[in-house]
């Protein structure tokens, strides 16, 4: 079989080399830790602690506030500090549990399963939703709601999102080396769930030795696969995975379950097994801080709840002043003002760039010369340049007639551009607005 690709797509510099060969290395938080209760799509968490509580690590602090809502988890054993309003890496003030960290890291029991075939689908279920597993990709979508479809017999393929093709980060790469067991335990048990589905591995080529490593974890496993993808960008995006993959196409109005599919990413299908197997919540991740700017760049596994700058500073701070600092990877990610917050279920990396690479562009910044290259490596088929002209002038009629609430924000569009015009950003701006309008309504 040849590589599996999607149409589009385009090829920055990988930059994944900065941090690749580092082994997970696990990290112990030093100072206050912060839990913002929206760490998931859906309502928030609600807090079952109260200042001045004793806790240990792995113990509740906040229940889900619904069915699409998550439970959240001291990964720190110390005491409840406060409860109060506190900024995220997005900027917002959101509702916080702080835990002031005793260093001890005393840690409650956990009920393993030894035999996971002794488990009903709905005991499975439970399991990852009293966990605390979303989607840790970066959505946080509640795992046991997307493991819970309609009509479960009509799922056909469950695909692991191995991708990780924005670039720079390399946490799923050193997930994919050092645990792939638990990766594919994870395949194994969502698999109990849906008895008509084939389990996917799908891999880009430039991680041969993952996909060796896979290959190696399944070859007696019948209703498991490894395929390799052409290393493009955004290939790991859910409706580009599952075209690749399957031939199949979703669109903004379709769940991948419409297209018989299940896509979950490495870190949550490890999660996975972790919560069903082991027993264990969420309470920790693997998480990648790299960058030009970066001394010593490194993945940790580390405590969730801990901030930017602790996490930087176990990385050896930067060598140079950074111009930008960006949570998550370069395309999708966004820019931090400062390195004072949290980290969260979601977050995945940290990176420091000595250059500001989009403030350059803006200096750059000339008409459109139509040249056509945004409409050839959007992967959503749109007109880009056509639908940031109607942000421009507030034409959210014809944004939404020219499909803008199809754009999945990759940055495809502005990274291509000649002329250095934001586009993606332009686009993502109207589309909100959009939204907003009809939510409205």
């Amino acid at each position: 079989m040849g590589l599996l690709t999607f149409k589009g797509g385009v090829h920055p510099v990988e930059g994944k080399e900065l941090s690749k060969d580092k082994p997970i290395t696990v990290l112990l938080p030093k100072g206050d830790l912060v839990y913002p209760l929206s760490q998931h799509i859906g309502a928030p968490a609600v807090p079952v602690v109260a200042v001045g509580d004793t806790v240990w690590k792995g113990q509740l602090i906040a229940e889900a506030g619904g069915f699409v809502s998550s439970p959240i988890y001291a990964s720190v054993s110390g005491k409840v500090k406060a409860i109060e309003a506190r900024r995220v890496a997005t900027g917002d003030m959101v509702n916080s549990i702080v835990i002031e960290n005793d260093g001890q890291y005393t840690e409650v029991e956990y009920e393993e399963v030894e035999d996971v075939t002794s488990l009903t689908p709905a005991e499975i279920i439970d399991r990852v939703k009293n966990a605390g597993v979303v989607g840790m990709g970066g959505a946080g979508f509640p795992t046991h709601v997307k493991l819970s479809p309609k009509e479960p017999d009509k799922i056909e393929y469950i695909i692991a999102n191995c991708a990780e093709c924005e670039p720079y980060l390399t946490s799923d790469y050193r997930e994919m080396l050092e645990n792939p067991a638990q990766l594919v335990g994870g395949m194994r048990i969502i698999l109990r769930l849906f008895p008509n589905a084939k389990g996917v591995f799908s891999v880009e080529n430039n991680k041969p030795e993952c996909i060796a490593k896979l290959k190696e974890l399944t070859e007696d496993e019948p209703r498991m696969e490894v395929v390799e993808l052409m290393t493009k960008y955004p290939q790991g995006g859910e409706r580009q995975l599952i075209y690749a993959v399957t031939g199949r196409a979703i669109n903004s109005k379709m769940l991948p379950a419409d297209a018989g599919c299940i896509v979950d990413n490495v870190e949550t299908m490890i999660a996975v097994y972790r919560a069903v197997r082991l027993g264990r919540p969420v309470t920790n991740r693997v998480f990648t801080v790299t960058g030009d700017a970066v001394t010593d760049p490194k993945n940790f596994y580390f405590s969730i709840g801990t901030s930017f700058q602790e996490l930087l500073d176990a990385a050896g701070g930067c060598k140079e002043q950074p111009e930008k600092m960006i949570a998550g990877g370069p395309m999708m990610g966004f820019a931090l003002y400062g390195l004072d917050v949290p980290t969260t279920k979601t977050t995945s990396a940290l990176l420091c760039m000595t250059k500001d690479e989009v403030r350059l562009a803006n200096e750059q910044m000339t008409a459109c010369i139509n040249c056509g290259r945004c409409v050839e490596v959007c992967p959503e088929t749109l007109i880009p340049s056509r639908l940031a002209k109607f942000s421009a002038i507030g034409d959210q009629e014809n944004f939404e007639k020219w499909h803008g609430l199809e754009c999945i924000e990759c940055g495809s569009c502005s990274f291509i551009c000649p002329a250095k015009r934001p586009l993606a950003q332009a686009i993502k701006t109207t589309k909100k607005q959009v939204l907003a309008a009809k939510r409205k309504k």
